[in-house]
């Protein structure tokens, strides 16, 4: 090869390990640098888009190199910056390169080839086909495009491969490779002149058209929204506008612009909103809130990361508000993340009252379309246009910031920060420490719950500390009530699922023209059904879950695999007919209190009530107006939402939470009980909260009616020291994954086996998890405990090795393993 020639590592959207070599063309040469996207052929037919990480003169030793087909980007796409941050959060979380780029960049942005599938022409048989053969040729012949979803979606069948692959032998068919972007630029059709006509050379044509009355019509309509020949400068008319004044079809002004009177032009509109809005001042602060935010900016003097540790109600948003605006007057960007994409509504109303359209908002609910225009929008930050705010959910934290000088991290104590699955299982708390320590920014984490970890950093030096434990207007604290749902149902009081305290004081409220939320934290109608006869419950066929009801579509629902059946009538067991539901969830709540309170206009908010992108938006919207009296939801309701006329908060279930197999657990539950109450008397009027329980002596529903959050963490942090976990210890969880159970057994064994000559007593396991089956894949844990002083990248370099060892063996070369780091 020649030694002019050079080679560029990739990092392509695959979860494999290594770094991808191709040689760089002569005529690319100039183009292809760090950072730009680049597309390439991987294996036989396929092509993807990489980004380029390296450029060098040294060709791979074990492979012959491909050569890049073409370069996709005038300017890196990654910055240096983001391509570190990546290599953090690849070699921290344990996972490769490709997943955190499938991760970071939205769909639009990576290209990848799809198989277009089409008849060929000249195709005869004597071999006969089938049916389904036969009606994908018909499909082939008669459509443009084809790929296997699409003749998927035109036969019913979930799978159409082996079709497809008999096909092909038998010379039917042929299949192609073709590179497929899905972000388009979203453009608008506006209507001019298609010259600069005088007015008699107008008059002329206006005459001509006498015959063809709905062409002169709607030239006449186009000068008259225009007014070209009235003012200097004409109006901009777009095509529908025109279409719509004169009634026409599009067929009409197609004519005039084959008569090169008009002309039809294509001008990109942005998917994102960046219109001006009307801004107002910063509020002031009160005399704690300027305490607060004065301590703030001293520990920033000295520590990167401080905890504000705020109770509900504090005024932590306007803090935060403060500190964006210095950070703006410097120039710099900030990132503000949120938990729950409920959140960023309201929010984005208050941050946009203060800051317009430098506010920008980054979510899942965004269509893939968006999502891109975000990403550049930031990407080109020096355009007048640019976002300076980003207020957003986890993946925010891998958007092209240039020049970030503050992030924040909003009830930073919530387990939604953490990445479940896919990889990269990253926490966006932990990963914007290091985002901010690249860009030389701070990090402020706010709460009025820390998690156990970060408050045992503030207090032993590690992040600053400030404390903010008076609440806005010096409202007090809700008072907190307790019902014994036990002896309730002891004494045959209970009215369904609702204690008579919670009754009581819901029609209290309504009769006040109060609101009232009411908090349980699982979804559905209710978790399971059961035979009265024999106990029979039935099953998820492919996880090992009870199948939850749900009553407004009437259908038994996975909520890990989405499989779903109709409720059975009979008891597959014992033929019974009597099959009741048990346990409640949200949709069973609203039900019931529609029928006990027949007046109270009622809304619900959880996954099945939110899927739709403005969802959230229109039922926030509903309970701030006063539309809704009472609002039922799943732990969505429980974060940071704040609501001027809310003085009741009902907990109906405070045991689910508490009864968790998890070391969390009593810690998540103090969190959450703490959280929803803060949701109640937010106004000038002090709040009530009623805990439904059978355990009212828990120690962590006595913490929560005093409000006491030192105790609970003094309690767990005694607990963790004794039975090795955070925040004395790391945990890395291994999760072996196989279909066939006993290979999973056999392969887990042998891999803790290995481990333990290394690790010793730090190994834990291997354990199925409490669901230990999932999609039809079995799960087998297996949980490393290391001190908090030893090398994390050491025993993860140890965990690869035999991971590797293992896989290499032929009877567990099929076997699934992820680790998850600090697992949550």
């Amino acid at each position: 090869m020649n030694k002019t020639t050079k080679f560029a590592d990739l990092i392509l959207p695959l979860p494999l390990a290594q770094l991808f070599t191709y040689s760089i063309p002569e005529e690319l040469k100039a183009d292809v640098a760090i950072g730009k996207r680049v597309v390439v052929p991987f294996g036989r037919t396929k092509f993807y888009t990489g980004i380029v990480k390296n450029i060098h003169n040294n060709p791979p030793e074990d492979y012959a190199t491909k050569e890049i087909i073409s370069c996709l980007d005038e300017s890196p796409l990654i910055t240096s910056l983001q391509l570190c941050f990546w290599d953090w959060i690849s070699q921290y979380y344990q996972c490769t390169l490709g997943d955190v780029f499938k991760a970071a960049l939205p769909s639009g942005l990576k290209l990848e080839s799809q198989s277009k599938i089409s008849a060929n022409e000249n195709f005869q048989t004597k071999i006969s086909l089938t049916k389904t053969e036969e009606q994908i040729l018909n499909v082939l012949q008669h459509s443009k495009d084809v790929n296997i979803s699409t003749l998927n979606q035109a036969t019913g069948l979930k799978n159409t491969l082996p079709q497809v692959k008999s096909l092909l032998e038998k010379g039917a068919i042929s299949i192609q490779e073709q590179i497929v972007s899905s972000y388009k630029e979203k453009t608008k059709e506006w209507v001019r002149l298609s010259s600069d006509f005088s007015e008699s050379e107008m008059s002329l044509f206006i005459n001509q058209l006498k015959r063809a009355k709905k062409q002169q019509e709607m030239l006449l309509s186009y000068l008259n929204l225009s007014k070209h020949y009235f003012e200097e400068n004409a109006n901009k008319v777009s095509v529908d506008e025109l279409l719509q004044s004169v009634g026409s079809a599009k067929g009409i002004l197609k004519s005039l612009a084959e008569k090169n009177i008009l002309e039809i032009y294509s001008e990109k509109i942005d998917r994102i909103d960046l219109s001006q809005t009307e801004t107002s001042g910063l509020k002031e602060l009160n005399k704690y809130q300027q305490e607060a935010i004065s301590e703030i900016k001293t520990s920033f003097e000295e520590k990167n990361c401080v905890l504000l540790h705020g109770v509900t109600s504090s005024g932590k948003t306007e803090i935060y508000i403060h500190l964006i605006h210095e950070q703006l007057q410097e120039g710099k960007q900030v990132l503000y993340l949120l938990p729950e994409i409920a959140l960023t509504t309201q929010i984005i109303n208050r941050l946009k009252s203060v800051f317009g359209n430098k506010v920008g908002i980054y979510h899942s609910k965004f269509n893939d379309a968006e999502r891109v225009e975000i990403y550049n929008n930031i990407h080109q930050n020096n355009s007048k246009n640019a976002y300076q705010i980003i207020l957003g959910v986890r993946s925010s934290v891998f958007l092209p910031f240039n020049n970030l000088g503050l992030i924040i991290v909003d009830e930073e104590h919530e387990n939604t920060y953490k990445q479940f699955d896919p990889a990269p299982r990253y926490h966006a708390r932990d990963a914007s420490l290091y985002l901010a320590n690249l860009h030389g920014a701070k990090t402020l984490l706010g709460t009025a719950t820390p998690a156990i970890e970060t408050y045992y950093n503030a207090k032993s030096g590690k992040y600053g500390l400030v404390e903010l434990f008076h609440r806005h207007q010096d409202i007090e604290m809700p008072e907190i009530i307790i019902a014994d749902v036990k002896e309730a149902r002891r004494k045959k009081r209970m009215k369904s699922i609702f204690s008579p305290e919670l009754i009581q004081m819901i029609e209290i409220c309504l009769e006040n023209k109060e609101q009232i939320i009411l908090f349980q934290n699982r979804r559905g109608y209710s978790p399971y059904l059961e035979c009265k006869s024999c106990g029979w419950v039935p099953h998820c066929p492919n996880c090992s879950v009870s199948l939850t009801y749900h009553r407004y579509n009437n259908q038994l629902v996975c909520h890990y695999c989405a499989h779903s059946i109709h409720p059975p009538t009979v008891c597959e067991q014992c033929g019974s007919t009597e099959i009741e539901d048990r346990g409640f969830g949200t949709e069973k709540i609203e039900e019931e209190l529609m029928s006990f309170f027949p007046d109270a206009k009622i809304g619900r908010m959880d996954l099945d009530t939110t899927r739709k992108k403005m969802a959230y938006e229109k039922l926030i919207y509903k309970f701030e107006n006063r539309e809704l009296d009472i609002l039922v939801g799943t732990q969505m309701v429980s974060k940071g939402l704040d609501f001027d006329n809310v003085s009741l908060v009902g907990v109906l279930n405070a045991d689910s939470m508490l009864n968790y197999p998890d070391y969390r657990a009593y810690e998540r539950s103090f969190q959450m009980m703490a959280q929803v109450s803060g949701r109640a008397g937010r106004n000038k009027k002090r709040g009530k909260v009623l805990i439904q329980t059978y355990t009212p002596d828990h120690p962590i529903i006595k913490n929560v009616i005093e409000n006491d959050y030192y105790s609970m963490y003094s309690e767990q942090l005694a607990e963790r020291k004794e039975y090795i976990y955070p925040p004395y210890f790391r945990l890395i969880n291994i999760c072996l994954k196989h279909k066939n159970q006993t290979v999973v057994n056999q392969a887990a064994s042998v891999l803790a086996k290995s481990l333990r000559k290394v690790f010793g007593i730090r190994i834990f396991g291997p354990q199925s998890p409490v669901i230990s089956r999932i999609q039809n894949f079995h799960i087998v844990n297996i949980l490393l405990k290391i001190e908090k002083k030893s090398s994390p990248s050491k025993a993860k370099w140890i965990l690869n090795q035999h991971a590797n060892h293992l896989k290499s063996m032929d009877q567990f070369k099929s076997i699934l393993i992820n680790f998850d780091v600090d697992p949550m």
